[in-house]
């Protein structure tokens, strides 16, 4: 991993931007829209950067760029300008003080970069490449906001503002955890328009009672796991226990819900010994089990069974 992410809060934080033109347009309407205090230094700017210094919305020293400009009130410097020397310049003064700073297209001369950002109100999803291939990430952004519900800000909303209810509807975290579940999985949830269109499903599902019954399921593994259903998917980010062999792939197991625990088994034996203690903990488990394995039929018995689709 190159990059450490990280989502930074800039709210009523002092940045600087050096330069006026296209570039910096990005940059300081992704900065304003996270609350920033944005001063732009540059003899001109765009015509839209313009509207946003008359409404009051950031700061314009009409000036070029001097050494004396930079201060350490800055949290954060971004170096715009078309001229290499001058954004090398930006970034030497910026390191001096001991400022993060970011140099536009100049990787080497850059502190942090900035992701790729599908937002849906609440929720961000950020996407790099490391600076490697701008296209692809772009292509990665494109198939995102085309799956996404559009409601997904609605949904964000609606779920915030039940927090204190749910608690006291559902007193622990794992009968919360399966209600969100499936109040999220919920068909008619996706399609909402309004919050009241959420509050019927909120409380149909709260009306059905929600246990602590847990579940188990088989999932066979190949060599590609786009082959995976969607419904294994889903289950296996659902997950409380994963239990793999040696010879399964490490990345099925590490696409399994990041918190579930996980353990390997070595034999038929260990297995059965591992189910029957989740079972007794009421857990969801997920098994992996090499694609069109026999051995573990008696294991499995009516349990639910999901096999990867046929090339």
């Amino acid at each position: 991993m190159q990059y450490f992410p990280m989502f930074l809060d800039l709210k009523g934080k002092e940045v600087l931007v050096v330069g006026g033109g296209e570039v910096a347009c990005r940059k300081v309407e992704t900065l304003v829209r996270a609350g920033a205090i944005v001063t732009i230094v540059s003899p001109a700017i765009e015509d839209y950067l313009q509207t946003l210094v008359v409404s009051e919305e950031c700061q314009w020293v009409q000036n070029f760029y001097s050494r004396e400009m930079m201060d350490n009130r800055f949290v954060q410097v971004w170096a715009t300008t078309d001229n290499p020397s001058l954004n090398h310049q930006v970034h030497h003064d910026a390191k001096k003080l001991g400022i993060l700073v970011n140099v536009v297209d100049d990787q080497p001369y850059c502190d942090f970069i900035t992701p790729s950002i599908v937002n849906r109100g609440r929720f961000q999803i950020a996407i790099s490449s490391g600076g490697a291939s701008p296209v692809l990430v772009r292509n990665i952004r494109q198939k995102l906001e085309y799956i996404l519900p559009q409601n997904l800000a609605l949904q964000g909303e609606f779920a915030a503002s039940k927090r204190n209810d749910i608690k006291q509807k559902l007193p622990s975290v794992d009968l919360r955890r399966k209600f969100w579940e499936r109040f999220f999985d919920h068909a008619q949830v996706e399609l909402a328009t309004s919050r009241q269109e959420l509050e019927v499903c909120y409380h149909s599902l709260l009306s059905d009672n929600v246990t602590m019954s847990g579940q188990l399921t088989w999932v066979e593994f190949g060599q590609d796991i786009e082959l995976l259903s969607l419904k294994a998917l889903r289950l296996m980010q659902q997950a409380e226990l994963v239990l793999y062999p040696a010879d399964c792939p490490f990345v099925f197991v590490d696409s399994v819900r990041r918190d579930a625990e996980r353990l390997m088994f070595h034999d038929e034996g260990e297995l059965s010994k591992l189910i029957a203690q989740a079972q007794q903990q009421h857990l969801r488990v997920i098994v992996f089990i090499s694609e069109a394995s026999a051995k573990y039929n008696l294991l499995i018995g009516n349990s639910l069974r999901l096999k990867p689709a046929r090339m």
